[in-house]
């Protein structure tokens, strides 16, 4: 895919201040979506063991702990059918405000459940419904805010503009790792009794500036155009499928790889290095700085994407990044804590960024407007796949040690370069299908 293809794939209709709303707002949520992520990982990674699963061994309770941040990743796909076809036929906006709703009251009302010792087993029952909810919530936000950052954006922007919801799932892992990091400084047992919960009910903050945000809005000019013109779909998800059913498959695979070596990076690998010895909030500190490098980075790489292509910048930065990953865990073991924070800040503040600068663009790129929503479930599918990244990894450690564990993470990303390529030249084209439409008129209304 061209850069010339990225900065004619539509020019908004907007004005300067809704494209500048639109992005600011599509930062906010993606930066609760992923607030909300982080301390979910952290407090299964830290502390979830032993609040939810006190009965068995510290192994098994990890592996439980691990299982219900995956099972939160089952419902992303189902999130974004759902909302994907509220997004296709009713507009970015509606589908958007409901998930941000889903997300934060969720995030808060994790922060109240009762611990096991005063429930029993409805504690843990309790924090996988609540995971479930957040994981539909997820499933409709990150394409969502995509799309309203990009289908505002000036056409001459348009990576950039795709690239900043990215900049906010940055900005939102920096916060969860701010609030662990300072609840950490408790103390443990401080920390295991009342104060992990700070970090879920200050999650109600972000919804609020969210929605401030959110609802000032206009809905999304390309969607409105496009109804206009054509209809809206009337099974948008069914449309998509039978004519991009490669795309969705290919963007599953990048999704997949990028992913499953984030939640190593940011989820296994603390987990792992306080299990050596380490320190925990020498890892969550290094996180954190690995986060600020990503707001700077992110934009610099979707602005060089503006210049030299989006396939270049995602390949080329995508096999860097799965070189480095195999110096994660080597260092993590080292002990040295100047080696712990280059294995963090050079791989993941670095080597993550030129993906994610370019995968908004060409996830949206790769469908008609009418089904845009829609076909970044794709990405949701992905995401599931990569969600018990934490669980897996913990047993692939154990049978295999450490270094099995960075090459899986290796491994997933030369699957998400290939898979990428390929999408980024066009290699694979849609069916030519009669869609299916419905009046122009019917988005109005549910």
């Amino acid at each position: 895919m061209s850069s010339q293809r990225s900065a004619t794939a539509g020019e908004s209709v907007a004005g300067k201040p809704q494209a500048r709303r639109a992005a600011t707002a599509s930062i906010a949520g993606t930066t609760l979506e992923f607030y909300d992520f982080t301390i979910y990982g952290l407090a299964s990674a830290l502390v979830f063991s032993q609040v939810f699963f006190p009965t068995v061994s510290p192994t098994i309770g990890l592996l439980s702990a691990f299982a219900t941040f995956g099972v939160g990743f089952l419902m992303r796909p189902i999130g974004g059918f759902l909302f994907g076809h509220i997004g296709d036929r009713f507009g970015r906006k509606n589908a958007l405000v409901t998930t941000l709703l889903m997300m934060g009251i969720s995030t808060v009302l994790i922060g109240c459940i009762p611990s096991f010792d005063s429930i029993g087993y409805w504690a843990p029952a309790l924090l996988v419904i609540l995971r479930l909810f957040q994981g539909l919530a997820y499933g409709g936000e990150w394409g969502g805010a995509v799309l309203m950052a990009g289908e505002h954006a000036p056409k001459n922007k348009r990576i950039l503009y795709s690239a900043l919801p990215n900049v906010g799932v940055s900005a939102g892992s920096l916060l969860g790792n701010l609030a662990f990091l300072l609840v950490a400084s408790l103390g443990p047992d401080v920390m295991n009794q009342w104060a992990w919960r700070l970090p879920f009910w200050l999650g109600a903050i972000l919804v609020i500036v969210g929605l401030m945000i959110r609802v000032g809005v206009d809905e999304s000019p390309e969607f409105l155009k496009t109804v206009k013109n054509d209809g809206p779909a009337r099974l948008p998800i069914v449309e998509c499928f039978r004519r991009y059913p490669l795309q969705i498959l290919l963007i599953t695979g990048v999704m997949a790889g990028g992913a499953t070596a984030a939640y190593i990076n940011i989820a296994y690998s603390v987990s792992f290095a306080t299990g050596a010895g380490v320190d925990r909030g020498i890892p969550l500190l290094a996180i954190m700085i690995s986060n600020a490098m990503q707001l700077v980075l992110i934009p610099l790489f979707a602005i060089l994407a503006s210049r030299v292509g989006l396939g270049r910048v995602f390949f080329f930065g995508t096999l860097a990044w799965a070189v480095l990953m195999l110096f994660l865990f080597p260092a993590l073991g080292s002990g040295n804590i100047t080696l712990i924070f280059l294995a963090y800040l050079i791989p993941y503040g670095i080597g993550f960024c030129p993906m994610n600068a370019t995968i908004p663009s060409l996830f949206a790129e790769s469908f008609d407007p009418r089904v845009r929503y829609s076909g970044l479930v794709g990405a949701q599918l992905g995401t599931a796949i990569a969600g018990f990244t934490p669980f897996v990894a913990v047993l692939v450690n154990t049978a295999a040690g450490p270094t099995a564990v960075g090459l899986m993470g290796s491994g997933m990303l030369l699957l998400a370069a290939i898979c990428g390529m390929i999408l980024a030249h066009g290699l694979v084209k849609a069916k030519q299908i009669i869609p299916d439409k419905l009046p122009a008129r019917s988005h109005t209304s549910i």
